[in-house]
């Protein structure tokens, strides 16, 4: 200001300069000419004004010295303008398909590739889409989240959004203080969230997750990040999920954390999540229960809130639950009977295999009333079994071909077996699937069967030893009466 003064007006304006002094120029209100020459912020508005004609590494520069500035003053919009003119240079070489071998650009703001073969990599055109990661890295967090805002209004590529975002991150985390690293985090986690969530890498959100639970980072930001995780716990791993507890908590695993993952994963409802994806999902939880049911500390309200948190219909089957609630039930021993049905409630018996029933039925740590409804569950179901054995000729039926079965099921006195006889088979291409699916079922009928007969003797058991005789003498219906 005081070269401008005493030099008649005139001073050089550069890009390492122009914020200072239009900023300079503005708090003086140096608006009157000097001589001949403009005053000094005439002169910096017009420098300001062929903004759009600076190279790449003269709008690092500016934007630089703009942090500096920051929040002091910038009713100028210098700031505003900088950014816009460095994402419109952005939006043009993601088309004119910078050099990777640099990282900045040359002074014409561009360097384009003289490779213009078809066949190039992967790995260099990934290179062209992130050449100005780097450059960018010098910029303070307030100006990232800026400059993205600004980009995603732009409908700038929201993977390469996404990626620049984790490798700020990355890169700028382990060189600052613990206020920085929160103010970096949150930054990162806000922006991230308002990108398109298949864009977003789950991986690198768990490992965002793994620091910002050593950082005290506001809990909007914490909500949005674990929202995020759990719109994607499909793609997520065991290992993922295995997050130690709070400080001062003394359960192993932070049970609460992956609650909260599976009510934003369930956030839109049931019918909003394709079946594949949910049953994703519930092979994750069932492998996650195992892992914490032996946990002495995990109380029963929480594990029966796992095993409940998703529909009846992403599992086929129960056996896997079965198998934690196992464990979870030997070491938690202590439990009431009333405390174990509520656990039990959580089983669907009618998706235990015949295997798991009959474990089940000798199985002390279970009460004795889900032993019975568990047997008497696969009894039914046997039953239905047999009976749409019986009716299977209705469904022989091709659409290419008509073809008549006969079929009779007849009961075996001497062993008590069931055998099935099939009539004429027509054994063309288009009926083989028919024959294949007949034969077995002629021999799961008849492994059922005797599945059925040992958990007869397992319910007189049960019967036996766990109700008293004067006061219940009823028998299991016959499977083939």
């Amino acid at each position: 200001m005081s070269k401008f003064c005493y030099n008649g007006g005139r001073i050089e304006i550069a890009p390492s300069n122009i914020s200072l002094l239009h900023c300079a120029a503005q708090f003086m209100e140096m608006k009157n000419s000097v001589s001949a020459n403009r005053n000094l912020l005439e002169q910096t508005e017009k420098s300001i004004e062929e903004m759009s004609y600076w190279t790449w590494s003269e709008l690092l520069i500016t934007l630089k010295q703009c942090q500096v500035l920051l929040p002091a003053s910038d009713s100028s919009g210098i700031l505003e303008k900088c950014l816009d003119s460095l994402v419109g240079r952005l939006s043009l070489t993601t088309e004119m398909s910078p050099c990777p071998s640099t990282s900045s650009p040359d002074s014409s703001g561009f360097r384009f590739s003289c490779d213009t073969k078809s066949t190039e990599s992967l790995k260099t055109v990934s290179s062209r889409a992130t050449w100005w990661f780097e450059d960018l890295l010098v910029l303070s967090p307030v100006l990232v989240e800026m400059l993205v805002k600004s980009m995603v209004s732009r409908k700038f590529d929201h993977n390469t959004l996404s990626r620049f975002l984790f490798y700020y991150h990355k890169s700028k985390f382990f060189t600052v203080s613990s206020k920085e690293k929160c103010k970096i985090v949150e930054i990162v986690i806000n922006m991230l969230y308002i990108l398109d969530q298949n864009c977003v890498s789950c991986k690198s959100l768990f490992g965002i997750l793994r620091v910002a639970l050593n950082l005290k980072i506001d809990k909007s930001s914490r909500n949005k990040l674990e929202i995020m995780i759990g719109l994607q716990l499909d793609q997520a791993t065991l290992d993922n999920l295995l997050v130690p507890s709070p400080y001062g908590m003394n359960y192993l695993y932070d049970v609460n954390l992956v609650l909260r993952f599976l009510k934003a994963f369930l956030r839109n409802g049931f019918g909003q999540i394709s079946l594949v994806r949910l049953r994703k999902v519930a092979t994750l939880m069932d492998l996650y229960i195992a892992e914490v049911a032996p946990d002495p500390c995990l109380k029963p309200s929480k594990f029966l809130a796992l095993m409940m948190a998703l529909p009846d219909s992403s599992r086929d089957s129960y056996d896997e639950l079965y198998r934690a609630m196992d464990m979870y039930l030997e070491v938690h021993s202590g439990l009431s009977e009333e405390e174990k049905m509520k656990l039990c409630c959580a089983l669907n018996f009618k998706k235990l295999s015949a295997e798991t029933c009959v474990h089940l039925s000798d199985n002390t740590k279970f009460p004795s009333k889900s032993a019975v409804q568990a047997l008497i569950s696969q009894q039914l179901r046997l039953k239905s079994l047999l009976h749409d054995t019986g009716n299977s000729k209705s469904n022989a039926d091709f659409p290419c071909k008509a073809m008549e079965v006969g079929k009779k099921i007849e009961k075996d006195e001497a062993d008590g077996q069931v055998v099935l006889y099939a009539g004429k088979l027509d054994h063309s291409a288009e009926n083989e699937n028919l024959k294949a699916n007949l034969q077995g079922m002629q021999w799961r009928v008849m492994e059922l069967e005797k599945i059925c007969r040992k958990m007869q003797e397992q319910m007189a058991k049960i019967m036996k030893s766990r109700v008293p005789s004067h006061n219940h003498t009823r028998s299991l219906p016959r499977l083939c009466s």
